[in-house]
C-alpha cells in the first residue's frame, strides 16, 4: 500500500467546501489538503484559519496551475461544477465533484466523454459525484441485504428529501440557479433510486406535479417548493419521490423499499440524537436541522474510500455514468413538473419525441 498521501486540492469554501476541506485535511489519514481557491475573502480568512499548511488562492486557475495536486474536490457554485471538473481531468487530477455535474445534461455528458477520453491515456484517473447517501451505514446495509435477495427483488421505491423552511432568503437566492427543485433536492433521491432499483434499468415513464406554498418567489422562477413524482421502470418497478423545501422541525429525509417477501425503511423515523422527552405537553424528539446533521459521517466514509480509489487503484463507489442518468432523469421531471406533461420512454429506454397531453 502506498505510503504518500493524496494532495488535494479545493475548489470553493461555501457551506459545502469548509465541509469537504476539514473532513479530507483533519479527518483523513491518508490525504492533505494542500491548497485550496475561493474568490470570496471572508472564505480565504476561513481556510488560512482552519486549514494549516495549506496554500490559499483566490482564482481556482491558478490554484491548478500552481500546485502539484493529485485530486481536486470541486465544491464550489453549481454554475462551474462541470468546468473547473474538465479543467482538472484535463490537468490529469482525479475529481470529486458535488453534485450535481451540471444542471445542464449535455454538459454533463460532455464531462464523461472528457474522462472516458482521458482514461484512455490514464486509466488510473478517478472522478465521481459526490452523492454522499451510498456512503451511510444504513443505506449500504439495506443494499448489502437487497443485494442477497434475500427478501426478492425490488419493486416499490420510495423516498423523499424535505428541508427545513428558509426565512432568511438565502434559499430563494440560490433557487435561480440551482436547476429547480428535482435538480436541486431529490437528485440524491433520484441516485439512491438507480443504487436500488438497477442503475441499467430501463424507464417506461415519468410524471411530476407540485405547488409552491411557502416560496411565491419560486413562481417567477417557474419553480416549486414541494413536488411528487413517479417514475416507472421496466420490469414491473415503480418509484415514487416527494421532495419540500418548508419543514417546519427539520431536516426529514427518508427511503423506504418494498421488495418481494419484505420491505426495508430507512431513516422514516428522523431524529437529531437518542433523547426523548417526555413532559405535560407529551413525548417529542428534536429532528436534524439540516442534512448534513444526519449525514456527516457518510460524508468521511466518502472522504476515505475516494482517497483510497485514488491511491491504491479501486473501483470507485458511485460511476460517472450514473450520476449522468441522475441528472437526466431531474431534468425530465422538472420539465414534467412545469409543462404539465407525462413523459413516456420506447423500448429502448429513449424519450419519444411526442409527449402525452396534459394530466
Amino acid at each position: 500500500m502506498p505510503s504518500t498521501k493524496l494532495r488535494v486540492g479545493i475548489a470553493g469554501l461555501g457551506r459545502m467546501g469548509k465541509r469537504h476541506a476539514t473532513n479530507f485535511h483533519h479527518l483523513t489519514p491518508r490525504a492533505v489538503v494542500v491548497a485550496a481557491s475561493t474568490p470570496d475573502a471572508t472564505e480565504r480568512q476561513w481556510a488560512e484559519s482552519n486549514l494549516e499548511g495549506t496554500t490559499v488562492y483566490q482564482d481556482f486557475e491558478d490554484m491548478l496551475a500552481n500546485e502539484a495536486l493529485d485530486a481536486v474536490v470541486v465544491a464550489s457554485a453549481t454554475s462551474v461544477h462541470a468546468k473547473q471538473a474538465l479543467a482538472a481531468i484535463a490537468k490529469g487530477c482525479h475529481v470529486l465533484c458535488e453534485k450535481p455535474l451540471s444542471i445542464d445534461l449535455q454538459v454533463a455528458r460532455e464531462v464523461l466523454q472528457a474522462y472516458n477520453a482521458s482514461r484512455r491515456t490514464n486509466p488510473a484517473q478517478r472522478v465521481m459525484c459526490a452523492f454522499s447517501r451510498r456512503f451511510d451505514a444504513s443505506y449500504r446495509q439495506v443494499h448489502t441485504k437487497i443485494s442477497s435477495e434475500s427478501h426478492g427483488t425490488p419493486v416499490v421505491f420510495r423516498s423523499q428529501t424535505a428541508d427545513l423552511h428558509d426565512t432568511t432568503g438565502n434559499f430563494v437566492r440560490y433557487a435561480g440557479t440551482s436547476g429547480g427543485i428535482f435538480v436541486d433536492c431529490s437528485i440524491h433521491d433520484i441516485d439512491l433510486m438507480l443504487w436500488f432499483m438497477g442503475e441499467n434499468r430501463k424507464l417506461k415513464s415519468l410524471q411530476a406535479v407540485g405547488v409552491t406554498a411557502v416560496h411565491p418567489e419560486l413562481n417567477a422562477m417557474n419553480d416549486r417548493d414541494n413536488a411528487l413524482a413517479t417514475v416507472e421502470f421496466d420490469g414491473g418497478r415503480v418509484a415514487s419521490l416527494f421532495c419540500s423545501r418548508m419543514m417546519a422541525a427539520g431536516q426529514e429525509d427518508a427511503t423506504e423499499i418494498i421488495c418481494e417477501r419484505g420491505s426495508f425503511r430507512v431513516n422514516v423515523d428522523g431524529r437529531k440524537d437518542f433523547i426523548e422527552l417526555h413532559d405535560s405537553y407529551g413525548a417529542r424528539r428534536e429532528l436534524p436541522q439540516h442534512y448534513y446533521e444526519r449525514f456527516r459521517e457518510a460524508f468521511v466514509t466518502e472522504a476515505s474510500e475516494f482517497t483510497a480509489c485514488c491511491l491504491d487503484g479501486a473501483p470507485m463507489p458511485v460511476s460517472l455514468e450514473s450520476s449522468v442518468r441522475a441528472i437526466q432523469i431531474a431534468e425530465a421531471l422538472q420539465r414534467s413538473l412545469t409543462s404539465g406533461k407525462k413523459i413516456v420512454f420506447d423500448s429502448n429506454g429513449d424519450e419519444k419525441a411526442e409527449r402525452m397531453e396534459k394530466l
